[in-house]
């Protein structure tokens, strides 16, 4: 009588697809306007997700998808941290 578990899905803002929360990466912009990753999926704040790949992270920042989401600027360091963090998960589950 094992239940399965409902397993949580998010949009992605790049790419439109519905994913497992585990999947994204999680961007959150708090009520001071300053923009982080949020590896833990629990700061407050306006949120939005991006899919753990390439792709997703040079689409959101050439079409400037994160900034009209969160409705701030974002800086480029943010996105060059998430590159980084995809880098380095791809590089250890290869």
């Amino acid at each position: 009588m094992n239940k399965k578990r409902k397993v949580p899905l998010r949009k992605c803002v790049a790419t439109g697809e519905m994913k497992p929360k585990k999947e994204l990466v999680r961007i959150v912009r708090s009520k001071e306007g300053e923009v982080s990753i949020d590896l833990t999926g629990k700061k407050s704040g306006r949120g939005a997700y991006l899919s753990k790949d390439k792709e997703a992270v040079l689409l959101a920042k050439k079409k400037n998808i994160l900034a009209n989401h969160l409705e701030v600027t974002v800086d480029d360091e943010i996105y060059e941290e998430l590159l980084a963090m995809i880098e380095k998960e791809n590089g250890s589950s290869k």
